[in-house]
């Protein structure tokens, strides 16, 4: 498992602008915490100072599961980070209010990565907003959902290669 601190620089796809919202600032996060009605995770928002938003690289766009989801056996796909802002044409963490109740998915959420039915998200129910939440995916197709990880920063230091998985491999992903 790589170390938080060694992520923050090398998580982006730094040739791939798709996603980023323009730099955030101390203003645009408290807006954002008042809008969403949670504190978002220091974590988050360290990763968000550096770039706000994007795709990540190909080296980190997987996180391993416990059990089995709609989408693989042994993982969850994870492109890209959403970003804070209203960037015509992209998705931000300010969509998860609508979003959650587009897609029918539990209260307090505040949707980080997906699109369509599949989504990761901060999930606020058992810390309450205030807390530090953890992070589950969520699949509306199956009204599922399933934890992985206790925290964000915990969630960031465990995303591997899609590379790394089998199932990845059989389901014709790299062929």
């Amino acid at each position: 498992m790589v170390r938080f601190e060694d992520l923050q620089q090398s998580l982006w796809d730094t040739d791939c602008d798709y996603g980023v919202q323009p730099p955030v600032t101390d203003r645009v996060i408290l807006e954002a915490e008042r809008l969403l009605n949670v504190a978002l995770p220091g974590s988050l928002l360290d990763l968000l100072r550096q770039q706000n938003g994007g795709r990540v690289t190909s080296s980190r766009n997987a996180f391993s599961t416990s059990g089995p989801t709609l989408w693989s056996a042994d993982h969850v796909p994870f492109d890209g980070l959403l970003g804070i802002g209203h960037r015509e044409g992209t998705i931000s963490l300010l969509d998860s209010p609508y979003l959650v109740e587009e897609w029918n998915l539990p209260a307090p959420v505040v949707l980080v990565s997906g699109e369509g039915t599949c989504w990761i998200g901060l999930d606020y129910r058992a810390c309450g907003r205030q807390g530090e939440p953890s992070v589950t995916w969520f699949d509306a197709d199956d009204n599922s959902g399933l934890a992985l990880s206790p925290d964000f920063r915990s969630f960031v230091e465990g995303l591997t290669s899609v590379g790394e998985f089998e199932s990845a491999k059989s389901d014709g992903f790299f062929g």
